[in-house]
């Protein structure tokens, strides 16, 4: 596995790189000083795994998992205990307070490396997971993930579980169970990465997961009304209506 280490303390990176040298399964391929420094190098060196501090000068660790398209695995390192809930709501792998001991690693790694293997025996298409080789771009698929979080409260939400993302100026509203909660990203940019057999864009504010359409109905002009299982009511646009109708052969 690859890893980063994210932390505005040099020592403490210093000394969780040493921790992991003896541990073969990770290679430590950088280290980040604070979330917009990191934010780069996840994109840049693409790890399997962060270890990353919370509290850091400007912006939290948590703010940097709402920046991210697509997370790496997650174990975060701090010096305070009052985050550990709402870091495994956020479904982080372990919770590693500081300063880390030897064998609370070795925990730490051992789980990893388990519930990677499971994963492994269990793995589907690799397109369906977002992780097509040779591809131009890197899909999200519906198995993927996205972080998202509304005031205190964070989620790692499975896109398959996502009925509608929804433009709000300069954020998406992303439409699941009950909630609505915000990612700060341009719709434009979410649509490059979603893979386009499982979501269409059906205007310039909306794109739907094609799985949660319950109904659609012709509307005005040429348009189309879609009615989602969740209840929400979405147009679609003229221009979208006619390769919409192609796709799903009306």
């Amino acid at each position: 596995m690859r890893a980063l280490i994210i932390d505005d303390e040099r020592l403490a990176r210093k000394e969780l790189a040493s921790l992991l040298k003896a541990h073969p399964e990770v290679e430590v391929i950088g280290e980040a000083v604070n979330v917009d420094d990191a934010y780069e190098q996840i994109n840049k060196l693409q790890p399997d795994l962060i270890f990353l501090d919370i509290q850091m000068p400007g912006k939290s660790g948590f703010d940097l998992l709402t920046m991210l398209d697509k997370s790496p695995q997650v174990v975060f390192a701090t010096a305070y205990d009052e985050y550990a809930i709402q870091a495994f709501e956020v479904n982080a792998l372990d919770y590693l307070l500081k300063p880390i001991q030897p064998d609370r690693l070795a925990d730490t790694i051992r789980k990893i490396v388990a519930g990677n293997s499971s994963e492994m025996s269990l793995a589907q298409d690799p397109i369906e997971s977002g992780a097509k080789a040779g591809s131009k771009r890197d899909v999200l698929g519906v198995n993927d993930q996205v972080f998202v979080k509304d005031g205190d409260r964070c989620w790692f939400v499975r896109l398959s579980e996502v009925r509608l993302f929804e433009s709000d100026g300069n954020y998406i509203k992303v439409h699941f169970e009950q909630f609505k909660p915000m990612i700060h990203k341009s719709l434009n940019a979410l649509d490059e990465r979603l893979d386009d057999r499982h979501f269409f864009r059906v205007s310039r504010k909306h794109i739907v997961n094609l799985a949660w359409i319950e109904k659609i109905e012709p509307w005005f002009n040429g348009g189309l009304m879609l009615e989602l299982k969740g209840g929400e009511k979405v147009e679609v646009s003229r221009r979208q209506a006619t390769k919409f109708k192609d796709m799903m052969s009306l």
